[in-house]
């Protein structure tokens, strides 16, 4: 395995932004991939993180060559369109990882450049904000990566690793990654949507309290799911992901916060949607994460 020397990513959201950032500023050979269009706005408006101006080395479709690293940060629904604008920075021995949340980004990526160079990943613990074109952190957080079949590391993902924390983000290869990412989706299932919904930031579910009862109870859904699903959660992975959302800075939102305070469109389908589609197809009942579901598209109806 050659080692990763270029990298690219697309989407500055909160997570994109702030991996971009860490990569920049540690040295790393990244391009930010963007469209004429937002390298204009940006250009002309900046991206600022933890106050500062971060002029990121922008690169369209014209400047297109193949790197060994694509990152895609999108959120779900430009996926599909951050695909065609990053197509000609994939070459042959491209590797590629998904950062978005969920567990099927990485299906919809395969199906559009194939699936034997995409790696399946999870990015955790990190508290950025992004409003507007500013982004706050305090936790940068990490990526774990992996293989989509169980197996010892491959060197592959370990180079992955490597080029990561060679260049200021934390990253860890670890052996069982879609159970991970079943981990990442529980949390989220919680946190993301019950600070949504109770309009409120990290602090409103790490103490007792309705918000913080209903994160757990959509937890606990989303784990019998996982072990319907063939990705058990034991209790003390459930206890540790808890506890990494209890030491989140209490200031801090989750993006579906965010979304809501910006009145935008929300992933309530990628959480939510998919415990209430597969409780179905197991014959289940999620109550929690229908009774988010249905609030989510209550508040989204009201924009």
């Amino acid at each position: 395995m050659k080692e990763i020397k270029t990298s690219g990513l697309i989407g500055l959201g909160a997570i994109g932004a702030l991996f971009a950032e860490r990569l920049l500023s540690g040295g790393a050979d990244v391009r930010v991939i963007v469209d004429e269009a937002r390298r204009a706005r940006y250009a002309q408006e900046g991206v600022f993180v933890n106050g500062a101006r971060v002029d990121f080395p922008y690169v369209t479709p014209g400047d297109a060559a193949p790197v060994d690293l694509l990152m895609i940060a999108t959120k779900e629904s430009g996926l599909a369109g951050a695909l065609e604008t990053a197509a000609d920075f994939v070459g042959p021995d491209t590797l590629i990882l998904s950062l978005l949340n969920g567990v099927t980004s990485e299906e919809n990526v395969a199906a559009r450049f194939g699936g034997e160079n995409v790696l399946y990943s999870v990015a955790q613990g990190m508290d950025a904000v992004k409003a507007g074109n500013r982004l706050t952190y305090t936790h940068p957080g990490m990526i774990v990566l992996g293989e989509r079949a169980p197996g010892p590391v491959t060197a592959r993902v370990q180079a992955v690793a490597d080029f990561l924390n060679a260049h200021g983000v934390k990253a860890q290869a670890v052996p069982d990654m879609v159970r991970r990412q079943w981990g990442k989706l529980m949390l989220n299932v919680g946190i993301n949507q019950a600070c949504m919904v109770f309009a409120c930031d990290y602090g409103g579910v790490q103490r007792p309290g309705e918000p913080r009862e209903v994160m757990i109870g959509a937890m606990r859904e989303a784990q019998q799911i996982a072990r319907l699903e063939g990705h058990p959660i034991s209790e003390e992975e459930f206890d540790g992901w808890l506890d990494l959302a209890d030491h989140l800075d209490p200031s801090g939102k989750p993006s579906m916060r965010q979304d809501g305070e910006a009145r935008r469109k929300s992933e309530v389908e990628l959480f939510a949607g998919t415990m209430v589609r597969l409780g179905q197809r197991h014959g289940v009942d999620v109550p929690v994460n229908a009774w988010l579901y249905a609030r989510v598209k209550e508040i989204e109806a009201g924009y």
